[in-house]
């Protein structure tokens, strides 16, 4: 088998590694914009150690976003880029360091609803410190942007765009509140499951999802209940990070498919869709595998999930879709209606999750009543 894998130039991680930060930006640039989230509570002292440009994110990233991002750092001079926050502030910052030397319109590189031109100008150089464990944004090659005239997300996508380095401090994690620690640390979940069983799947990032899951599983309900677990968010650090390696290199499949329609056109977070999905998304998955595939190797390795989530060595699939569907209730994920979508959305839902990049790397293709079940169940 022949692969690929790309990620961050450097990886620092640790407790207490944020504390390097301002050596690690000086190694790089003389005049940083530091790109944050909307709160700057728990990124304040990083941030007044920089004595940078600030360029706060409220949601997550527009095309109208990043364009005024990338004209704020080439107006400021800045000559290097670092994004501390959660995914949407680093993938903000992603965009806004690649944009600033290409020039033109975001739309002009955008997947899907874009030209999906090629990124041919080296980026500022990018240094992503996450504050959240969940996306994995910080060794990813793409930034995913809403466009609100298309009602949909997509992404900016580039080897060039992999972050210069990656500085990950489970310490920043520490203040998460438990909602966003499900969320985020359910996106993790996804991000070891889907690429576990990708079409794209390789014997490298197959070790990192079988000890990113490890991880989850040990960690997740832990932070959740007690945020101040130290070992907990340590090792969902860990999982995010890994899930992160894993999707750069091996794609998603079926829940990120739906999770960027649905992001798109609705002010959901992405972490809470993706966990909204993951149960039904298994589900089909694993029917239509036993349905049109029954020889296929997807199909063994949900086998191997459900033995590595439960820790049962004789688990079978569908006790590891059971196992997700139980946790997802402890840890009180609302269904997609919360975010205001209505029954009636869900057919167009389906239309545009069909034609989203992450469904390509989905294990086999689902038809259209099989998405709808999907949709329908989360909903």
């Amino acid at each position: 088998m022949g692969f690929e894998f790309a990620t961050a130039t450097r990886i620092v991680f640790g407790e207490g590694t944020a504390a390097t930060l301002p050596d690690l930006v000086r190694g790089l640039g003389a005049r940083p914009l530091v790109v944050t989230g909307a709160s700057t509570e728990r990124a304040a002292s990083l941030i007044a150690a920089l004595s940078a440009e600030v360029f706060p994110v409220a949601g997550e990233p527009t095309v109208e976003l990043v364009r005024r991002g990338a004209e704020h750092a080439r107006q400021a001079g800045c000559d290097v880029v670092v994004a501390i926050g959660g995914g949407s502030a680093i993938d903000a910052g992603k965009a806004i360091a690649i944009l600033a030397t290409n020039g033109g319109e975001p739309l002009d590189f955008l997947e899907v609803v874009g030209k999906g031109s090629a990124l041919t100008a080296l980026p500022l150089p990018f240094i992503a410190v996450p504050t959240t464990a969940g996306t994995g944004s910080e060794v990813t090659r793409n930034a995913v942007i809403a466009s609100t005239e298309h009602g949909v997300k997509a992404s900016l996508r580039s080897p060039l765009m992999l972050p210069r380095i990656a500085l990950i401090d489970p310490e920043l994690t520490y203040a998460l509140p438990p909602a966003m620690t499900a969320a985020t640390g359910l996106d993790a979940l996804t991000q070891l499951i889907e690429p576990y069983v990708s079409a794209r799947a390789n014997p490298l990032t197959d070790a990192i999802c079988v000890a990113g899951m490890g991880y989850a599983t040990a960690s997740l309900r832990r932070a959740f209940h007690d945020g101040a677990d130290r070992k907990a968010r340590h090792g969902m650090a860990l999982a995010s990070l890994f899930g992160g390696l894993a999707l750069a290199n091996a794609g998603l499949g079926v829940v990120h498919g739906f999770a960027a329609p649905l992001g798109g056109s609705w002010k959901a977070p992405h972490g809470a869709l993706c966990a909204a999905l993951l149960p039904h998304g298994m589900a089909a998955n694993l029917a239509a595998l036993r349905a049109r595939a029954p020889q296929h190797p997807a199909l063994e390795r949900y086998t191997a999930i459900a033995r590595l989530l439960t820790g049962n060595s004789q688990a079978s699939a569908e006790e590891g879709m059971d196992w997700v569907r139980a946790l997802c209730a402890e840890l009180e994920v609302p269904p997609l209606r919360t975010w205001g979508i209505v029954e009636a959305d869900l057919p167009g839902v389906v239309e545009n999750a069909a034609r989203a990049s992450s469904m390509q790397a989905n294990p086999l293709p689902l038809t259209a009543e099989e998405l709808l079940a999907v949709v329908t169940a989360a909903f």
